[in-house]
């Protein structure tokens, strides 16, 4: 599967006083790309996945490298890749680069999906699968 790209300006708003990304900012920055990969690419529609089907993504395992700073007003490249596709989870590998391709930030998140009512583990749903699968091609 192709990694899907976005684009993205460093803010004011992402950096501590030294004009550095703050490093949990890049997880809410992530978390940005993930919800544009499903409403963009996958057109499932995060909200309504959240609020209408009540299905969340919560995370369960996060590793992180960090390999050189990002600065307040650099343009960066966030991309995402499925690593795997389990039944009830998805592997996600997630970079973040300069414009240039310098490894800013790399991570490997596990999402796993949920019933929001009872919030226990569920399969990933079948129109979910179809499309992360249809993008690997």
């Amino acid at each position: 599967m192709s990694a899907f790209r976005v684009p993205r300006r460093i803010r004011f708003s992402d950096c501590d006083p030294a004009g550095i990304v703050f490093y949990p900012q890049y997880f809410v920055m992530f978390n940005g790309v993930l919800e544009d990969w499903v409403d963009g690419p996958l057109g499932i529609g995060f909200a309504d996945l959240v609020s209408r089907r009540r299905i969340g993504l919560p995370t369960v395992r996060l590793e992180a490298d960090f390999r050189a700073i990002s600065r307040f007003g650099d343009d960066v490249v966030m991309s995402l890749e499925v690593e795997r596709l389990g039944g009830r989870s998805l592997t996600l590998a997630l970079r973040c680069e300069s414009g240039a391709g310098e490894l800013r930030m790399a991570m490997r998140q596990v999402v796993v999906t949920t019933s929001l009512e009872t919030h226990q583990a569920v399969d990933v749903p079948a129109d979910l699968r179809a499309a992360v699968q249809s993008l690997a091609g």
